[in-house]
């Protein structure tokens, strides 16, 4: 459940503009996880979340510009060995199939990586579709999947 609940609010965080731990746990809420914001600051410390100054003059929660793509594949390791339930490819396309409502966190956490082979990726309630540049990337990628999901 914990690590459910923390790609969720890595979800949230990169699709919302989250400015106090209040809002988050709001958030995480209307998504049925249950929680207090004394989890919500251990999460927030695990995951290295910071708070960054945006371009109106407000505060919103962001994963750290100062993070080593390490953190990425570590956080990206703990998403897919939690929801992933299968993946395939064809051509340069990838399929994953994650469990129900944890699809968008995969995909934000693909995104995240800022691959220059990945050109984009499109998320349901649990598929992730990846659009890849060309076939061999696809392939790489997919035994990269592979390696996470063991």
């Amino acid at each position: 459940m914990k690590n459910q609940r923390q790609a969720k609010i890595m979800e949230i965080i990169t699709t919302k503009n989250v400015e106090t731990q209040e809002q988050l746990l709001s958030e995480l809420q209307k998504e049925g996880f249950r929680g207090t914001q004394a989890t919500i600051s251990r999460d927030i410390k695990e995951l290295r979340i910071v708070k960054e100054l945006t371009s109106l003059g407000t505060y919103r929660y962001t994963t750290s510009s100062n993070e080593v793509s390490g953190s990425f594949s570590s956080r990206l390791n703990t998403i897919f060995r939690e929801c992933v339930v299968g993946f395939d490819y064809a051509q340069n396309i990838i399929m994953i199939r994650t469990l129900p409502g944890l699809a968008s966190a995969a995909a934000s956490a693909v995104d995240a990586m800022n691959l220059n082979p990945i050109v984009g990726t499109l998320a349901g309630d649990d598929t992730v579709m990846i659009v890849m540049r060309d076939n061999n990337a696809a392939a790489a990628f997919c035994g990269e999947i592979k390696n996470l999901v063991k």
